[in-house]
């Protein structure tokens, strides 16, 4: 599936502050809790829950959100298809990154285990 440059431009430009409400949303739905999202959250981006607020209060754009986040180093193991891509064959590096977020929050919950979400061995 081919991605335009309008679509890159779109989640650069989207704020983090107004997607975060879905993800909890979305998680609590199915039973997992907004530090189960915390802990995925800071284990792909490395940000704690404090400098999350801060970054949410800031209004910060996707793009601003992952130019500030250590990007865990097993994050290229997150593989799969979520909205209708597949993320190993996105090569927009932000569009990937956002993409791994949302596979993440997806992942978690669908009740998928959080040593498998985390990536550990």
């Amino acid at each position: 599936m081919n991605i335009t440059d309008a679509h890159h431009q779109r989640i650069a430009k989207m704020t983090f502050a107004s997607v975060y409400p879905m993800y909890i949303a979305k998680v609590e739905k199915k039973g997992r809790t907004k530090e189960e999202l915390h802990q995925v959250i800071e284990w792909l981006t490395g940000f704690d829950t404090n400098k999350l607020q801060e970054l949410i209060n800031e209004n910060v754009t996707f793009e601003t959100f992952f130019e500030r986040a250590s990007l865990n180093p097993n994050a290229s193991l997150i593989t799969g298809v979520i909205c209708g891509y597949r993320i190993e064959e996105i090569e927009n590096p932000l569009t990937k990154q956002a993409r791994y977020l949302d596979k993440l929050v997806d992942e978690l919950a669908k009740g998928r285990k959080m040593e498998k979400i985390l990536r550990s061995s």
